[in-house]
């Protein structure tokens, strides 16, 4: 039958899925690393009803201006998340959502930057948003995938997901900074699923 993933190339987002299967549906970090991701800071939580999971970063920021190290002005994590789904099933992600903490100073400028795609696979979502100050508290992005491109079925594959944090102190003389630490509160990146049966 070939795999899901050539023939998700032309599914519109938005297509109608199938309901969420039962059976178990695991999540498990095999790989993180990266300048904002010291190994076991990344964290992976399932959602109960299995429309989704999140990852969760312990210390994840980056900062420029004032006195901070001109080598944190730029932090990236790159997160290898196995997904073990129900025979019979498949799925796509069809949004994402990013949410985290800024304090820039006017003058100030900042990016997220998330791709996430299949291991093996070409085709990935990008996403950038950029941030300026005066900016203090939190921030919140959304990516809706212009296409859903599902996992092969039959096969297992890691799902990576590489986020760079990026602060410029542009005029400014103040200590400016973008995070995504969950112990700033309610901050992770949630991925929501459209699942089909193979």
């Amino acid at each position: 039958m070939g795999t899901v993933l050539a023939l998700s190339l032309s599914t519109p987002a938005h297509a109608e899925a199938a309901a969420v299967p039962d059976g178990n549906v695991t999540f498990e970090v095999i790989a993180a690393n990266g300048s904002g991701c010291a190994p076991g800071t990344a964290t992976v939580i399932a959602d109960s009803d299995k429309t989704g999971f999140r990852i969760r970063y312990h210390d994840f920021v980056a900062e420029a201006g004032g006195s901070a190290d001109p080598t944190d002005r730029r932090k990236n994590c790159q997160v290898g998340v196995l997904v073990t789904v129900p025979a019979g099933w498949t799925f796509a992600v069809a949004e994402a959502d990013y949410r985290g903490r800024a304090r820039l100073y006017s003058g100030a400028t900042a990016l997220q930057r998330t791709n996430y795609y299949w291991q093996g696979s070409s085709v990935n979502n990008n996403n950038d948003e950029t941030f300026a100050g005066p900016l203090n508290g939190f921030w919140a992005t959304k990516d809706v995938a212009p296409v859903l491109v599902y996992a092969p079925c039959t096969e297992q594959r890691v799902l990576n997901v590489n986020t760079e944090l990026r602060v410029d102190p542009g005029t400014s003389s103040g200590r400016s900074s973008m995070s995504m630490r969950s112990s700033e509160g309610d901050v992770d990146t949630l991925f929501n699923f459209s699942w089909i049966r193979c």
